[in-house]
Parts: structure tokens; sequence; C-alpha cells
């Protein structure tokens, strides 16, 4: 009988402190799906091309497999963190040359934040330094494709 209850004290001391991790870090997931639900609101728009580049979004000619085509606004490249403003939209082209909205891309310049930027809620986003090519923090989420992956990884297999 002391061994029963012991092992049911255990469990019990087990669920409060295991338990405990868990909801802390379902706050952090919800709030990371509400700025989600925010960049995907924000920039539902911007599923017909022309509307992006109406609100000035310019083709940069850089086209990377995993990724797309990519449209960017650099008016927004000022090193604040807006999930409802990134600073790149990126497109796969589709049946008939059509172009389709798949992923989001935020930026921040190098040289105003020596660490990774603070993005999305917990740490489930990862912030990719690229000190060669453009001196930039990116971070990519996968909005308008589900990508494999994960939802915050570069690159997506869907997009050839």
């Amino acid at each position: 009988m002391k061994g029963l209850r012991l092992t049911v004290i255990v469990l019990a001391l087990s669920c409060v402190f295991i338990g405990g991790a868990p909801a802390t870090a379902q706050n952090g997931a919800a709030a990371t799906l509400q700025e989600l639900a925010r960049a995907r609101a924000a920039t539902a728009k911007y599923h017909t091309v022309e509307r992006a580049v109406a609100d000035g979004y310019v083709a940069i000619g850089l086209y990377i497999p995993g990724e797309g085509l990519h449209y960017l606004k650099a008016s927004l490249i000022d090193g604040i963190f807006d999930p409802e403003e990134p600073e790149i939209l990126l497109y796969e082209l589709g049946p008939g040359g059509r172009l389709h909205l798949v992923a989001v891309e935020y930026l921040v310049p190098l040289a105003l934040s020596a660490d990774a930027p603070e993005g999305f809620t917990g740490d489930l986003d990862v912030w990719r330094e690229d000190t060669e090519e453009f001196g930039l923090w990116e971070l990519t989420a996968w909005i308008w494709l589900n990508n494999p992956a994960g939802i915050f990884e570069f690159f997506n297999v869907r997009v050839p």
C-alpha cells in the first residue's frame, strides 16, 4: 500500500512540475498563432501580385528554389518587426505563369541588431543571419503554403 501511495504522490508531483511548462509554452504558442493570423489577414490582399505592386512591393529579380520569387518593399526595412508589414512577399510560379503568394519574409539590417531580432512571440521563429550577400537578419513565415519542415523554416520543398 505504501508503494502505491508513493507512486501516486510521484505522479502528482510530476504532473505539477511537467504540467507547468507546457502551460507557458501554450501561452507563447497561442500568442504566436495570433500574430501569424494578423500576418495572414494583412497580406491576404496580396494574392493578386498587382495589388502588391500597387502597394509598393517590387519584383527584385531574385528567385530562389525552395523560397520563390521575391517582391520587396524597401521602405519597410527599418529595423522594426511588425507581423502585419513583411518586407518581402514570396510567390510561387503556378500553372499558366500565374503567381501564388506562399510566404512572407521579415528583414532587419545586421547593422541595427547584433543579435537576432525579437520576432514572433516565443522561441519558434528562427532568424537567419545573411552576412555575405545582403547584410540582413531574415525570417520566413510560410503562412500561405504549408511547409512540411515547419512554418518558420527557410526553405520549402514544395516550392520548385
